[in-house]
């Protein structure tokens, strides 16, 4: 099973890049961010043309998550509530063959001296809130997207300078940490240890791919009983350097099982 996420920041404009890595690669499940499209106008069309039911949240010029699955889904919830009426367009979840698999575009925070910093300090702590209400870390469970933070310091480029910046602060890594502590695992850093991979780079800095001046902020991460079965992970940088590209790029990870049969 291939799990991948991505941040397409606007996928009407996007959507050559995606269909042709859907195309390409054949994950079973993806997961977008960062639609940024109104659900009447999303392309639900092209995407099982593809291949792929799909399910997704949005609103215009903001935010917006779908999910993208191979295998038709057993059920999805929208936001906090699970209606959509609580964080919607930033939170959906969907469970693939018995496993909840959960989308969030977490709140960017503008700076750390902002109201909106507070606002995504306190997203995290909902989020701890959501897993412990209705999940367990005994349970297979896969939670991806763009969390808008770089864990480490080997997550950016240049740790001892960005440190305090907002998506590389103390206050957001405790605030991550927290969720983490829950029960989760960093798939992709299980498999890839080593600095220098990175899934955005920012448009206003020149040749930024190319000089490797990046941030690992969208993960895919799992709880023990799923990550104890992945088998390799990785980021494709190509659709980052395509004609229109976002500023985010594919993350993927691979699992040799899934499904009910990993319940304990």
């Amino acid at each position: 099973m291939k799990i991948a996420s991505f941040n397409a920041n606007s996928i009407r404009a996007r959507l050559p890049i995606l269909t042709k890595w859907l195309a390409d690669h054949s994950p079973d499940v993806l997961c977008i961010q960062e639609t940024k499209v109104r659900d009447e106008e999303f392309p639900a069309d092209e995407i099982r043309s593809a291949g792929y039911h799909v399910v997704y949240r949005g609103e215009k010029s903001y935010n917006g998550v779908a999910i993208l699955s191979r295998l038709p889904f057993d059920e999805v919830r929208y936001g906090f509530d699970g209606a959509g009426e609580d964080e919607g367009s930033r939170l959906i979840l969907a469970y693939v063959a018995g496993v909840p698999v959960i989308n969030t575009y977490v709140p960017q925070g503008t700076d750390p001296s902002s109201e909106k910093f507070t606002y995504k300090l306190r997203w995290f702590e909902r989020l701890r809130a959501f897993f412990e209400g209705r999940f367990s870390p005994g349970d297979p469970l896969l939670w991806t997207g763009d969390f808008n933070v770089a864990p480490e310091p080997i997550d950016v480029h240049d740790p001892k300078r960005l440190l305090g910046h907002v998506g590389f602060h103390p206050d957001e890594h405790r605030a991550l940490a927290h969720v983490k502590e829950w029960g989760l695992v960093d798939v992709f850093r299980a498999h890839r240890p080593g600095p220098g991979e990175y899934t955005f780079w920012d448009y206003r800095v020149r040749d930024s791919v190319e000089r490797g001046l990046g941030w690992r902020v969208d993960h895919i991460w799992a709880t023990v009983p799923l990550a104890d079965r992945s088998v390799g992970a990785g980021i494709d940088i190509a659709p980052r350097m395509a004609e229109r590209p976002s500023d985010h790029t594919f993350i993927y990870a691979e699992f040799s099982g899934w499904g009910d049969g990993l319940k304990s």
